[in-house]
């Protein structure tokens, strides 16, 4: 193959290697196995300085769902509930799985139908931020539900990296604008 993409056809080795010093680049063995062997005349150093850029690239986008968890005790109190379901709403929009946890002590554990009570009331109220993976069920002396996020992980994470740009370039604009009536003045 030739530096454009175009089909050379079957040349050999030595008119191969001509046609790469002629045009300045590497000839590099795309496909050794097949017969004949494919080869494409192209600049390596680019080649591979674009495959580490996307590599990177990718690496940067991904991200792993984290389980956070939010522990509650059967008598909890209406703020402490309000506290401990913004901190999961939180945790739902950047992307991460919450796992609510109640703790039952004493007589508490003979009650386990409040419990679930409260875990459905919990997933209602963050219904808007994820959906019940698993549904409450009892683990010794504790009640677990999972709840998902509906975006995953680094769907979240593009978009408050574009909500940060978006920012950045209000500020940007902001620090332009004032600055220019300032200079006017003097």
């Amino acid at each position: 193959m030739g530096p454009a993409g175009e089909q050379v056809g079957v040349v050999r080795i030595e008119v191969a290697q001509r046609l790469a010093q002629e045009a300045d680049l590497d000839l590099v063995e795309v496909a050794p196995n097949s017969k004949p062997p494919v080869v494409k005349i192209m600049d390596y150093g680019k080649f591979k300085y674009d495959a580490a850029q996307k590599a990177k690239e990718a690496r940067r986008n991904q991200a792993n769902t984290v389980l956070k968890e939010v522990r509650f005790r059967l008598k909890i109190e209406p703020h402490d509930y309000e506290t401990k379901r913004k901190r999961a709403e939180g945790f739902l929009k950047a992307g991460d799985k919450v796992k609510a946890m109640i703790l039952f002590r004493g007589r508490e554990q003979s009650r386990p139908e409040q419990g679930v009570k409260l875990l459905r009331r919990f997933a209602e109220e963050v219904s808007e931020f994820g959906v019940v993976e698993s549904n409450p069920t009892i683990d010794g002396r504790n009640m677990v539900m999972v709840i998902a996020p509906h975006k995953n992980k680094s769907e979240a994470k593009a978009e408050q990296n574009a909500a940060r740009a978006k920012t950045r370039q209000a500020a940007r604009e902001a620090r332009g604008g004032a600055a220019s009536p300032a200079g006017d003045e003097q």
